[in-house]
């Protein structure tokens, strides 16, 4: 996506979260590609219209479909545990995915499926400004910056916004990734509050 500067904070609209509803009520109503057939809900995502720091995943799974909440499974539990050894609190980021229905069998999403919710995940971003967004993982980086290769992109900034890192999924696989999430998660939250000397990229 293209235009995904942060812009200035100050004078933001106090229409913001009115704004974020009703863009949840589109998504949860959405019907643009066929994941919309089979999904139970829609998970648009979860915080404050504030954020500093925006969360992208991939799509929801089977516990994020059926509560309509992004990160309640056991990648959410991951998640919980590495943004309290980073020093975040969930309740103050914003998190969302890719794409807003889960893909069947938890596959990865499809071109077509990633172009059809471009446009929300666009949106969110201008909404809530956040001073950092982090895409964890592989499809994140690649529906965002047409990038993959996690591993060798995780903690670099691209135009002064965009973190790259793993997805908590990936510390299910392997614990090892644990550090360098949480890790990333700190420089994310170390950007947040102020400058900060990061590899710019």
């Amino acid at each position: 996506m293209k235009s995904y500067q942060n812009s200035e904070r100050e004078g933001r609209p106090p229409e913001i979260a009115d704004s974020l509803r009703s863009l949840n009520e589109e998504i949860r109503s959405c019907t643009r590609c066929p994941l919309a057939k089979g999904r139970t809900k829609a998970v648009p995502g979860e915080g404050p219209g504030r954020a500093d720091i925006l969360l992208v995943g991939e799509a929801p799974g089977r516990d994020e479909d059926l509560a309509g909440r992004p990160f309640v499974g056991r990648a959410g539990s991951i998640l919980d545990r590495c943004l309290i050894d980073a020093g975040i609190d969930r309740s103050e980021v914003f998190i969302t995915n890719v794409v807003k229905c889960r893909p069947p069998g938890n596959r990865r999403p499809k071109k077509d499926e990633v172009e059809a919710c471009r446009p929300y995940l666009k949106s969110q971003i201008e909404l809530v400004q956040p001073k950092v967004v982090c895409l964890m993982g592989n499809a994140a980086a690649k529906a965002v910056l047409d990038v993959e290769g996690v591993t060798s992109l995780r903690g670099q900034v691209f135009r002064d916004l965009l973190l790259v890192t793993f997805h908590p999924a990936a510390v299910l696989r392997n614990g090892n990734l644990k550090e360098a999430l949480v890790s990333d998660l700190k420089a994310a939250r170390e950007k947040a509050e102020g400058p900060k000397a990061l590899h710019q990229k």
